[in-house]
């Protein structure tokens, strides 16, 4: 009797005093000391016995491993969490201590999963590190109570707070570890984002707020060295989760990690299936959603009545950076697991929420989580692009761009580049699953036709927007920029079946149904609203702003123009920037320029071929040709911050927005452009009139004679007088407003934010009140000396 009540007491101080020995672990040998003590502890105590561990010491663990901080410190802080402590010394020991620690395998998750099962422990995530999306529907009631139906990641686990009457998210255990580790890369990314050499200005939002929990937490740092995928810790564990939560589920691949629960020969345990829903939305919302103003899909947005007021509070901020090479391991497994022919979903016909399983906007056979992914995914990739800061380094759009592609061709997806991984994870069969998920021919076939159908818009909108990026971005690294335009301009051309399929979809999709002769095109005519829907949804508020100086912001999000022979189609735009690249290049000495060059070459060859037309002529290298080259027309010079002299750009567009000049105050400049817009739409000056639609005869109104009467007194002579001049002046307004539409003239109030014009009305006003004052002090109040 008294040694079962002493367990529990036991229990308790063990667990604080393991608490204090993963505090002071900092060095190697500590480190794993107290990984030692944790997995000793978890031998010896069962489940229903350590309830004090996951109260106690689990968060203190947590915060450890980690190394979140408690506090906005504007300094980098000393590395200390394991993982980050790990990357910097190298030490690849350690790191296989680490990693079988929190592998799937190891002690740790087999210790959650017992616990779970008996439901002893509940967590509170704080609420300031959910997704930014997630943290505004938290302040309000009625956005709380309806979270739970526009997301399932959140079904069940958002719960009112009886003390303090606010909601919060409460997790199990495995929920709460997972929730923290998908938050990890994020807290890095914002880290290392504020405390780079160039920095990206943030809200205040980003910045680390006091914990939900009171127990010690420790600094977030910075990694002083890039690391490559097969030496990074956090790499090789996500790589173990994915194939532990998300298998493959195929008979004749023999995977790691795996319990007899999680073969699918038969059936399933709905558990596992909800485990790896959970854990596939985890990674959504906190990798690709996050802090995007449009988190959810436009269609769930009108069902439920919301209006989401994030664009205003959240602004043009991009994703986070240094996520790119983490998406782009779940997209690759995500490809490899579509190809084996053995999604999850589809095989196990469980059919999962409603809500959770995105709608196939296009109706065509792919994966349930490429249809989860896809949405999230186009967003996180064009956010990147188009809110890329001018300032930043290009590596994290470079990584986003490899991202990209890669989504672009599972056909050539397979897991041979995490190969270093496997055998750090010590996987069994490597071998045998490399012969059998790599295809004897790694190309587009017809029989990706539905995934390019499904995907459309990352093969034709994307790469607008992609090409605008790269018009946009080109002075700064011309040979990175042309690499990557090259990049994405290979893999649409590198299938005649696939460049035949894009062009057959933008042909249905700026024409009408007919009969025509091709089958082809008949079929899918099918897609096109649905492909106007994706076009709507997926690019919800995100195009080139007015003020960027972008010739590409005009009819977005609303047309396909990629394949369009117009001055602002794609061929027209990639022959602008072979021009403006060549420039560059030109201009620029290094033993690369060689290689552009030809890379130059290889892109107009490609884009002959995509577009039919011979693009440009061959570059030549030689010096003659590069003095020549050097004085081609002045506009393609790259806008230069140093004494450099800066190019005249010539901007086609809207005259009244077009970009803010040097000699214009910006904010007036933009405040009276908006005020010209609401005149000319109020006026209908927007509309031009045909001349069609003016009268041939001026309308008139024939007076009865009855109604006739006679004008006697001087108030009706002035009333008529008066009516008179009114009515004159509104046929002459009439007018005026007629023929301004007829000929296309606006109202345009933005001279005045000339900066010669508001420095002399500034004058005038300051004369004027010098007039005031000089007169009242010679002449006084009453005007006598």
């Amino acid at each position: 009797m008294n040694s079962a009540r002493s367990y529990p007491i036991d229990s308790q101080s063990k667990s604080q005093d393991l608490a204090s020995t993963i505090l002071a672990a900092s060095a190697p040998s500590t480190i794993s000391a107290a990984i030692a003590a944790v997995e000793n502890f978890l031998h010896q105590h069962p489940a229903d016995h350590s309830r004090w561990f996951f109260s106690i010491t689990f968060p203190v663990l947590i915060a450890r491993i980690f190394g979140f901080d408690d506090s906005a410190a504007p300094k980098p802080q000393p590395p200390n969490g394991w993982i980050d402590i790990v990357t910097a010394i190298n030490d690849a020991d350690l790191t296989s201590r680490i990693f079988d620690f929190l592998s799937p395998r190891g002690v740790l998750i087999s210790a959650i999963f017992s616990i779970d099962r008996h439901s002893l422990v509940k967590y509170v995530f704080p609420v300031e590190r959910l997704p930014e999306w997630v943290k505004f529907f938290l302040r309000s009631d009625r956005d709380c109570r309806i979270l739970s139906d526009l997301c399932p990641l959140f079904k069940g686990r958002v719960k009112e707070d009886p003390i303090k009457g606010s909601f919060q998210v409460q997790l199990n255990v495995f929920e709460y570890y997972m929730f923290w580790f998908a938050y990890y890369p994020v807290c890095r990314g914002n880290s290392e984002g504020s405390d780079g050499p160039v920095a990206v200005r943030k809200s205040r939002k980003f910045r680390f707020e006091n914990w939900a929990y009171s127990f010690p937490v420790f600094s977030s740092i910075r990694r002083g060295s890039e690391q490559k995928s097969e030496g990074n810790l956090y790499m090789q564990l996500l790589y173990a989760y994915l194939h532990v939560f998300l298998p493959f589920c195929d008979l004749h691949v023999n995977q790691p990690y795996r319990s007899s629960l999680l073969h699918c020969p038969s059936g399933y345990d709905a558990s596992v299936l909800l485990q790896a829903e959970f854990f596939m939305c985890t990674l959504i919302q906190f990798w690709l959603v996050d802090n995007d103003f449009s988190p959810l899909p436009m269609t769930m947005c009108k069902s439920f009545g919301l209006s989401f007021p994030f664009r205003s509070v959240l602004g043009e901020t991009p994703p986070t950076p240094g996520l790119g090479e983490i998406v782009k391991l779940l997209v690759n497994y995500l490809n490899v697991s579509f190809k084996l022919g053995t999604d999850f979903y589809e095989t196990s016909g469980y059919k999962g929420s409603a809500a959770l399983r995105a709608p196939n906007l296009v109706d065509v056979p792919i994966g349930s989580w490429n249809s989860l992914i896809r949405r999230p995914l186009y967003r996180f990739i064009l956010r990147t692009f188009l809110l890329c800061p001018l300032d930043s380094s290009l590596k994290n759009t470079y990584q986003v761009c490899s991202l990209w592609v890669s989504y672009m061709e599972p056909w050539m997806s397979s897991l041979e580049e995490y190969s270093v991984i496997d055998a750090i994870i010590e996987k069994p069969n490597t071998n045998m699953r490399k012969e059998e998920t790599q295809p004897p021919v790694q190309r587009y076939s017809s029989s990706w036709q539905g995934y390019v159908l499904a995907n459309y818009l990352f093969y034709s909108s994307m790469v607008m927007h992609f090409i605008g990026f790269a018009h946009k971005f080109l002075h700064t690294d011309p040979e990175l920029i042309v690499q990557m335009v090259l990049k994405v301009v290979n893999l649409l051309t590198s299938s005649r079946e696939l460049v035949d399929l894009m062009k057959d979809i933008d042909t249905v999709f700026h024409s009408k149904p007919a009969g025509s002769s091709k089958s082809m095109l008949n079929t899918l005519y099918q897609y096109v609203p649905a492909l106007r829907e994706q076009l709507e949804d997926w690019e919800d508020g995100l195009c080139e702003s007015d003020a960027d100086g972008s010739f590409l912001h005009e009819n977005w999000n609303k047309d396909l123009r990629l394949f369009n022979d117009s001055e602002d189609g794609g061929q027209r735009l990639l022959q602008l920037f072979i021009l403006r690249a060549e420039s560059e290049l030109q201009a620029l000495s290094g033993d690369n320029l060689v290689n552009s060059l030809q890379y130059l070459d290889s892109m107009k060859t490609q884009a002959s071929f995509l577009f039919g037309e011979h693009i440009l002529h061959p570059i030549l290298a030689t010096p003659e040709a590069r003095k020549s080259y050097q004085s081609r027309d002045e506009i393609f010079k790259p806008r230069r911050v140093d004494n450099e002299p800066r190019a005249d750009i010539k901007y086609k567009g809207d005259w009244m927005k077009r970009p803010i000049s040097d000699d214009e105050v910006a904010w007036l400049a933009k405040l009276l452009v908006r005020l010209s817009d609401w005149i000319n739409d109020s006026l209908g000056l927007n509309q031009v009139e045909s001349s069609s639609e003016v009268p041939s005869c001026p309308p008139y109104v024939k007076v009865p004679s009855e109604v006739i009467g006679y004008v006697s007194g001087p108030i009706e002579t002035m009333m008529v007088v008066f009516s008179s001049i009114a009515s004159w002046l509104l046929v002459l307004g009439s007018a005026m407003l007629r023929f301004m539409r007829r000929h296309g003239l606006r109202v345009n109030l933005r001279v005045l934010a000339s900066k010669k014009v508001m420095m002399v009305f500034l004058l005038y006003i300051v004369f004027t009140v010098l007039k005031k004052a000089f007169g009242y002090l010679l002449f006084g109040v009453d005007g006598r000396v």
